[in-house]
């Protein structure tokens, strides 16, 4: 089978089309026909050699976490079936620590991903498979698992609802947009970031209610006062943007962090966090009941998840040169189609 291998950790130049044995399923586990699998900044990362996962010794490395298809083959006690479209909850979890005893799963002590998508076949965690309802497709399921899960557990978590404003730094990445679009299916108001005006037009048209043209934090946090003062703040940015979130959060106000991207280290006002009674809270990925919401709610008409572009398996690097470029709204999906 041909996969879309990591040989350098240089970027997209790093990838190359590789001829890989077809996996086999053990007890437990299913192969998949990769349909489509979605990239996300976890995956560049890494091919920016930017991630302790992965170093030298573990190249080829094939990574690939939003894994949509038909299943191939299943191993012993496997609960798919051969033919069954399904998309891949990428969380692997140990089963036994007192996390996943009570849950929530993605607080699992040994919680990790699933990495292997980028290929034309995979072989998974069968219970890790949520199968997919006729009107949802391959490339529009594969979307959801990373981005659309991560914003649906954040939304979850801080209890948004109708007339909540939620603020978004950076709404027209793959998170961002995912945020803006669940939110407005909970009836929330929200108020968006970017730098480039275009983008924000896109984002405006999936239901972002106040958009802001800038990058500067100081900026953003005058123009988000003006509008009013959020009740949620979703923050997949990091570095400066978090204190921005803690100034116009509302008093008794709640910030999900689920990323770094504008930076690993953020200072705070420690006398505002504690006097203003606001709730700080890290958040990773979501839950599989999470994804068989999202399922369920592109299958009712809810909401699409957006998909900028779609790649063929030979142009993997070309999907990861565009995400590098921070040009595109929404997901960048590579498909197996010739």
């Amino acid at each position: 089978m041909r996969a879309a291998a990591f040989t350098e950790l240089i970027g997209p130049d790093g990838v190359s089309v590789i001829d890989r044995p077809d996996p086999e399923p053990g007890p437990g586990e299913a192969v998949v026909d990769v349909d489509a699998c979605a990239i996300n900044r976890h995956d560049l990362w890494i091919l920016e050699g930017e991630s302790t996962m992965v170093d030298a010794d573990e190249l080829p490395f094939v990574s690939g976490l939003d894994v949509a298809g038909v299943v191939r083959a299943v191993g012993d006690g496997a609960d798919v079936d051969p033919g069954d479209r399904v998309v891949l909850c990428p969380n692997e979890t140990c089963g036994t620590c007192r996390f996943c005893r009570d849950g929530p799963e993605n607080l699992c002590e040994a919680f990790s991903l699933y990495h292997g998508g980028l290929a034309e076949r995979a072989v998974v965690a069968a219970d890790r498979l949520v199968r997919l309802p006729d009107s949802v497709t391959a490339t529009t399921a594969a979307a959801l698992p990373t981005a659309y899960m991560t914003a649906y557990h954040m939304l979850r978590r801080a209890d948004v609802g109708p007339g909540d404003l939620v603020f978004v730094p950076g709404a027209t990445g793959g998170v961002g947009v995912a945020s803006v679009q669940l939110a407005d299916v909970m009836g929330a108001r929200t108020i968006g970031t970017s730098s480039s005006a275009a983008k924000l037009d896109r984002v405006a048209a999936l239901g972002l209610d106040h958009a802001i043209e800038s990058d500067d934090p100081d900026e953003i946090r005058a123009a988000v006062s003006e509008v009013g003062t959020p009740d949620v703040v979703l923050n997949h940015l990091g570095g400066a943007y978090t204190a921005v979130g803690l100034d116009v959060v509302r008093r008794g106000g709640r910030m999900l962090v689920c990323g770094r991207t504008a930076g690993s280290v953020s200072e705070i006002d420690v006398p505002d966090l504690f006097l203003g009674h606001k709730r700080v809270e890290g958040s990773t990925m979501g839950t599989q009941r999470d994804l068989e919401r999202l399922v369920g709610l592109v299958a009712s008409g809810e909401f699409s998840p957006v998909i900028d572009a779609t790649y063929p398996l030979e142009e993997t690097g070309a999907a990861f040169a565009a995400m590098q470029a921070r040009e595109s709204v929404g997901k960048l999906v590579v498909t197996t189609d010739d």
